[in-house]
């Protein structure tokens, strides 16, 4: 039988490709990564002389979870398997119109040279088990090794919640880079859920870092990520 170590081996050569690849698209891409959870439950022995007792799952409650903030602890708060999605409203939003999509990306531009590309990718295993900011930690490493944690910030984006509703908040880990000489300013916001099987990854890139400011100020405002709906 294969070891955890191995498992975790051929894991990590499977994905390092995707990522390498995905890191080419920085500026205006996304990234796609297919890391699925390769432990399976092991059955639980009985005992012949004792009867054994039901267990009863208690129903999901998605409205509940939907109503509260996610910070990264709450992850395995969302159902499992059932993976999170991302607004559009950046479309309509005050400058900007869409710019096309690619797969599951969506991109957007603003009337001042600012892109920004969403995506959400689906069947996704936590790349560290039980813990959503790490493995979003270990997303960024694959597409870089160069990015140390150091480098990340945790930030916030919308959870969910129209106009009518509350402000809620999930949180999101960051990565920004200043302009070079006659180059762009860029950032990136990403959060890997790993109950949820599912991941959320935004690129933004803007003339300057004052018109960067502004995308993502958009971008908090306009791309809400969504809860599941059960």
């Amino acid at each position: 039988m294969p070891t955890t170590a191995g498992m975790a081996g051929r894991a990590r050569r499977r994905v390092v490709p995707v990522l390498a690849a995905a890191m080419g698209a920085l500026l205006v891409g996304g990234c796609s990564v297919d890391v699925r959870d390769p432990a399976a439950p092991q059955p639980v022995a009985s005992t012949p002389a004792a009867l054994a007792t039901p267990t009863i799952t208690p129903g999901h409650d998605a409205a509940a979870v939907a109503a509260q903030d996610l910070p990264f602890a709450a992850g395995g708060s969302l159902a499992p398997g059932m993976p999170v999605g991302i607004g559009d409203g950046l479309k309509d939003a005050p400058g900007w119109k869409p710019a096309g999509s690619v797969a599951a990306e969506a991109r957007y531009a603003k009337e001042n040279g600012c892109l920004v590309a969403a995506r959400v990718s689906t069947n996704q295993a936590a790349l560290v088990r039980g813990d959503d900011r790490e493995s979003t930690v270990a997303l960024f490493e694959y597409l870089d090794p160069s990015i140390l944690p150091g480098y990340l910030k945790t930030e916030t984006l919308q959870w969910g919640a129209g106009p009518e509703g509350p402000a809620r908040t999930v949180e999101v880990l960051a990565l920004e880079q200043a302009a070079q000489p006659a180059g762009r300013a860029t950032a990136v916001l990403a959060r890997l859920f790993g109950t949820a099987g599912s991941s959320v990854y935004i690129s933004l890139s803007c003339p300057d870092a004052a018109a960067l400011a502004g995308a993502r100020a958009d971008v908090a405002r306009f791309l809400p990520v969504v809860p599941p709906s059960a």
